[in-house]
């Protein structure tokens, strides 16, 4: 099937995370938008599913297994995207996970504190720093980072998790600060509840959970990609340093 509208036809992506949820509807997005895609992701088995179905569409993509704490793996994803791709115009830091499942700091680890911390924010800081060169080769692009409206409010029980996304949104402002005379912009993408694998436990754990408020719309991950693909079509010199949101309340 050809791209169906092509919006992004000529632009390589990739995306973190990409085997599952909303990395995985992300890239076979972009690549249904015409974009050659590097599936980035610790579990091999995972991206190539996805890889599989971006090429069952007559899409252009590849795998690169990376474990995003790890700097070296994502310089080689990076690398291989160049290699066989031509580059990176798209950055999408989409990697993550909640390993502290305490519910309170008092008793919490703090060996899981730090492992929630490492994969958000600094396997973020490791993507946008191997990023920023590629990105600067092309002439500019774009750099989108999937956010959480936990990070702008809080939450009792996800310190860690609030944490690490708080510290991603300060991240995205000061890249953009940094970058824009680059022409390459940095926002934050908040989906909101979105049904994937983590969120059907926390509903099953946890009764009283934010999902569960009657207003919020609780998304399929195919329905965060309209913003996803907004973010990535805005102009060189389009927005950047901003918070998009698809929630129905402040993030």
């Amino acid at each position: 099937m050809p791209p169906v509208d092509g919006k992004l036809i000529g632009k390589v992506a990739l995306v973190t995370g990409a085997g599952r949820g909303i990395g995985k509807a992300i890239a076979t997005g972009y690549a249904a938008a015409g974009a050659a895609v590097c599936c980035v992701a610790r579990t091999q088995s995972e991206i190539d599913h996805t890889v599989a179905e971006i090429r069952s569409n007559c899409g252009t993509t590849i795998s690169a297994q990376a474990d995003v704490t790890d700097y070296a793996s994502v310089v080689q994803a990076f690398d291989a995207a160049t290699r066989n791709l031509g580059g990176v115009d798209i950055v999408v830091l989409n990697a993550g996970g909640n390993y502290d499942d305490s519910r309170d700091i008092e008793c919490g680890s703090p060996e899981q504190w730090a492992d929630t911390v490492q994969v958000n924010l600094i396997g973020s800081y490791h993507t946008a720093h191997v990023a920023i060169p590629h990105l600067k080769t092309r002439g500019g692009g774009k750099i989108i980072a999937i956010g959480s409206g936990i990070g702008h409010r809080g939450r009792p029980g996800e310190s860690a998790y609030a944490s690490a996304k708080a510290g991603l949104s300060m991240l995205v402002r000061v890249l953009a600060q940094e970058l824009w005379q680059h022409n390459i912009s940095v926002n934050e993408l908040i989906p909101g509840p979105v049904l994937t694998e983590r969120v059907a436990q926390t509903l099953a754990d946890r009764p009283d959970s934010v999902f569960k408020i009657d207003s919020e719309w609780i998304k399929t991950p195919k329905e965060v990609v309209p913003l996803a693909l907004f973010l990535a079509t805005q102009p060189d010199k389009g927005p950047t340093g901003q918070t998009f949101s698809l929630m129905r309340r402040d993030p």
